[in-house]
C-alpha cells in the first residue's frame, strides 16, 4: 500500500476533520499575508474540499 493510498483512506475516515484542516491553513496564510493573496487562498480551498468529496464518494457501478 502506497503512502497516497493511506493518505486516501485517512480522508474518507475523516474527511471533516480534514476540511477543519484546510480552512485553519488558509485562515493562518490570510492572516500572516494580511489577506493580500485572500481571492487565491479561498480558491484553493474550495479545490482540495472538493477534492476530499470527490475521493470521498462510492465508486460507480
Amino acid at each position: 500500500m502506497s503512502i497516497m493510498d493511506k493518505v486516501k483512506a485517512m480522508l474518507g475516515q475523516h474527511s471533516d476533520k480534514a476540511k477543519q484542516g484546510v480552512d485553519r491553513a488558509g485562515d493562518m496564510v490570510d492572516q500572516r499575508t494580511a489577506g493580500k493573496y485572500a481571492d487565491k487562498v479561498d480558491m484553493a480551498q474550495d479545490k482540495t474540499k472538493e477534492y476530499i468529496d470527490r475521493e470521498n464518494r462510492p465508486p460507480q457501478p
